[in-house]
C-alpha cells in the first residue's frame, strides 16, 4: 500500500476476509483507511465493486467518502454504493413495496399531525415546539429499540398519555400511507425475516459491507446488517466507543463487543495514531477517558511534533468567565488565526446565549450551527415578561390569560371578554364568591407592588414573592420535564435583565437582539463565517485550530440526571469528543457561580491530573 498510511492503517486497510472491527480514535484518519479498504478489496482481492456496500450516519459523510473514492481511482467511476441505514433500507423497501420519497413524512408535517393531536391535551399551548421535539426523540426511541408500547415509560409527559399519543401518531401516518425514518428500519427488519426470497436476493448484492462510526448503530441496525452480511459474513465495522454519544437516540456502543462473540473469528485491530490534536491535547483527553471502565483498551499516541496548549482555569463569576473567552479570541484574531477555526462549545444549544449576546456587543462575528432557541421565546420567559408588563401597568387581556393561573389561582378565563381588563370589574364580578374576588385582589396587590421595581427587582418578586418558581418546579415534575433546566430559564433570563433600569430599556435591548440575532445567522449562514458556537454532540466529527470549553460545572457535565455509572461513562465520553475537537489550543473553564448561585467544577476535571497537560493562562 500507500506508504502515506502508518502501519496500523496498513494492517486495517488489508485485514484478511471476514469479519474485521477497526477501533478508530479521533483524528485517526478512519476515512482514508476505508476508502483504500475499498479499493484493496476491488483491487488486489478483485471484488466486484458492485456487490460493495459502504453505510455512513449522514448524507455528507456518505458523500465525502463517495468523492474520496472517487479521487483515490483518479476519476473513475465505479459502482460502489455509499449510502446512509435510512437511504440503503429505504431502497429495499422501493423494490419490495414501491414506495416513493413523497411517502416519507416531511419534518414540518411530523409536527403538524403532533400539534394536532395535542390539542386535546391543552399541552401545545404552554410548551410551543419544545414538548414536539421531546415526543418524536421517545417515539423514535420506541421504534428503534423494537420496544412494547404498553411498558414504555415515558419521560416528557404521563405514560398512559404518551401511549394516546403514541397510537394516534402512527394511526394518522398509516391513514395518510406515510412512513418516518424510523419505520424504515423496522419495515426493513420485517421483510427480511419473513420474505427469504427477498433476503436472497440483498444479501447476493451486497457482499462486502463496511460501516462507518460502528459505535452509534442500534440494536435493530445491527441486527439487520448481520442478515444481510451472512452467510459470508464480510463486515468491516470502523468506529470508536469512546466516541459513543448518542444513546438517547438509540446507540449502543457495547454492540462492538457483541460484535466479536458474534463473529469468533473476527479480527480486532486499531488505529494507533492522532493525527489531528497536537500532544497536551491527546495526552489530557487520554487521562480522562480511561476512567471508563467498559471500554476497549487503546494504545493511542500523537502524531504531530507540537506540543499544544491546554488551559484549565477558575473564574468567580461567569460573566468574568465571558469576558476571559472574548478577550482571547481578540488576542487570537489579532495574531492571524480566523475566527471560524474558533469554536465554543456548549453542553446544551441555549447554554452559550449569554456569551452570544456579549459577542454581539463586541462586534465579534459568530455562527451558530445550529439553531439556538433565544431563551426569550421560551414559555417560562414570555411568563415573567408578561408578570412585568402588568406590573408596569399593561392591561391587556392576552397577558392576563398567559399567566392568571400560573401559579394556579383557579380563575375563570370566561368573564374576560374585552381586550383590556378592569381588575376592579373582574373583582366585582365574583362578589358572591369571595374566595375568588380575594385572588384577584392578591393579584393586584402584587401587581402594584411590582410598579416601581426595576426589572431585576420584579421578577425576583414573581418567583419568590407571588411564588412563580414554585409553580414551574411543580410543573416540571408533572409534566415529566427537567426541573434544573426550567430553573436556569428563569436564572438566565433574569441574569439578563440585570443591567437595566427600566422595563422599556430591557425590552428593547431583547427586541434588538432579536433582530441582530436573525441579521448576523442570515448573514453568515452560508459562508460559516465567524466563532462556531456549537454543541458538543453537534460538534461530533469536526475539528478547530482552538477549542473553548466554559461552564464545565457539576450539573451541567455530568448533567444533574447522570446518577447511574452507564450515564457517567457516556457523559464522560461528550466531554472526551469535545475536547478531541481541538487541534492546538484546548481552554477548558469554570465559575465559582453561577446566576448569583454557588457552583462546584465537573468532577472530570479532577480527572485530568496530566504532568504532560501543564496548564497555562487564559
Amino acid at each position: 500500500m500507500s506508504y502515506d498510511f502508518s502501519e496500523s492503517q496498513r494492517r486495517a486497510i488489508t485485514a484478511p476476509g471476514g469479519a474485521a472491527l477497526v477501533l478508530a480514535g479521533p483524528g485517526s484518519g478512519k476515512t482514508a483507511v476505508i476508502t483504500a479498504r475499498i479499493r484493496y478489496l476491488v483491487e488486489t482481492r478483485r471484488v466486484p465493486p458492485e456487490h460493495i456496500l459502504v453505510i455512513t450516519f449522514t448524507r455528507a459523510a456518505a458523500q465525502e467518502m463517495r468523492l474520496r473514492f472517487r479521487s483515490m481511482m483518479e476519476g473513475k467511476r465505479l459502482p460502489v454504493q455509499f449510502g446512509t441505514f435510512h437511504a440503503v433500507f429505504f431502497s429495499i423497501l422501493k423494490h419490495a413495496y414501491h414506495y416513493r420519497s413523497d411517502q416519507i413524512i416531511s419534518r414540518e408535517m411530523k409536527y403538524a399531525f403532533l400539534r394536532e393531536i395535542l390539542s386535546v391535551y391543552r399541552l401545545q399551548e404552554e410548551e410551543g415546539q419544545e414538548l414536539t421535539a421531546r415526543l418524536l426523540e421517545e417515539i423514535s426511541a420506541v421504534k428503534n429499540e423494537g420496544l412494547a408500547i404498553e411498558h414504555y415509560y415515558a419521560k416528557c409527559c404521563g405514560s398512559g398519555q404518551f401511549q394516546d399519543i403514541y397510537r394516534a401518531y402512527d394511526k394518522k401516518l398509516r391513514a395518510n400511507g406515510l412512513i418516518d425514518f424510523d419505520d424504515m428500519l423496522t419495515l426493513t427488519r420485517e421483510l427480511l425475516t419473513q420474505r427469504a426470497d427477498h433476503l436472497r436476493a440483498w444479501q447476493e448484492k451486497f457482499r462486502y459491507i463496511l460501516v462507518d462510526e460502528a459505535q452509534d448503530m442500534n440494536a435493530l441496525q445491527y441486527e439487520t446488517l448481520r442478515m444481510l452480511a451472512a452467510p459470508e459474513d464480510e463486515l468491516f465495522f470502523v468506529g470508536d466507543d469512546d466516541q459513543s454519544i448518542y444513546r438517547f437516540r438509540g446507540a449502543r456502543p457495547e454492540l462492538m463487543r457483541r460484535f466479536l462473540s458474534d463473529y469468533a473469528d473476527a479480527k480486532q485491530l486499531c488505529l494507533e495514531e492522532n493525527y489531528r490534536c497536537a500532544s497536551r491535547i491527546v495526552q489530557t483527553s487520554l487521562a480522562l477517558i480511561v476512567h471508563n471502565q467498559n471500554r476497549f483498551e487503546k494504545h493511542i499516541t500523537p502524531a504531530r511534533p507540537q506540543a499544544g496548549i491546554v488551559s484549565i482555569r477558575e473564574y468567580p463569576a461567569a460573566f468574568q468567565e465571558n469576558r476571559a473567552i472574548i478577550e482571547k479570541i481578540r488576542e487570537l484574531a489579532a495574531a492571524g488565526v480566523p475566527y471560524r477555526d474558533m469554536a465554543v462549545l456548549g453542553r446544551t444549544n441555549r447554554q452559550p446565549g449569554y456569551l452570544m449576546e456579549q459577542l454581539m456587543a463586541q462586534g465579534i462575528p459568530f455562527f451558530a450551527r445550529e439553531t439556538a432557541p433565544l431563551v426569550y421565546d421560551h414559555w417560562a420567559a414570555k411568563d415573567l415578561l408578561c408578570y412585568l408588563r402588568l406590573g408596569a401597568g399593561g392591561r391587556r387581556r392576552s397577558d392576563f390569560l398567559q399567566i392568571m393561573n400560573r401559579p394556579l389561582r383557579y380563575l375563570s378565563r370566561d368573564v374576560l371578554d374585552e381586550p383590556q381588563v378592569d381588575l376592579d370589574r373582574w373583582e366585582a364580578v365574583y362578589g358572591e364568591q369571595p374566595w375568588i374576588a380575594r385572588r384577584i385582589a392578591q393579584m393586584a396587590e402584587d401587581l402594584e407592588a411590582m410598579r416601581h421595581m426595576g426589572p431585576f427587582a420584579a421578577m425576583n418578586y414573581v418567583r419568590k414573592g407571588i411564588g412563580y418558581e414554585e409553580f414551574v418546579i411543580d410543573y416540571a415534575r408533572t409534566h415529566g420535564q427537567k426541573e434544573q433546566e426550567l430553573i436556569e430559564v428563569l436564572d438566565e433570563v433574569q441574569q439578563s435583565a440585570s443591567g437595566f433600569s427600566t422595563l422599556e430599556q430591557w425590552q428593547a435591548h431583547i427586541e434588538a437582539y432579536r433582530k441582530r440575532v436573525r441579521e448576523e445567522l442570515k448573514k453568515r449562514g452560508e459562508a460559516g463565517e465567524g466563532v462556531q458556537i456549537l454543541t458538543l454532540h453537534g460538534a461530533k466529527g469536526l475539528e478547530f485550530d482552538t477549542v473553548f470549553l466554559p461552564q464545565l460545572l457539576e450539573g451541567q457535565l455530568p448533567g444533574k440526571r447522570a446518577v447511574l455509572e452507564a450515564d457517567i461513562e457516556e457523559e464522560r465520553r461528550l466531554f472526551y469528543v469535545g475536547m478531541t475537537r481541538a487541534r492546538e489550543r484546548l481552554f477548558l473553564s469554570w465559575s465559582k457561580t453561577r446566576y448569583n448561585k454557588e457552583a462546584a467544577p465537573s468532577r472530570f476535571l479532577a480527572e485530568l491530573q496530566n504532568p504532560a497537560a501543564a496548564a497555562c493562562e487564559l
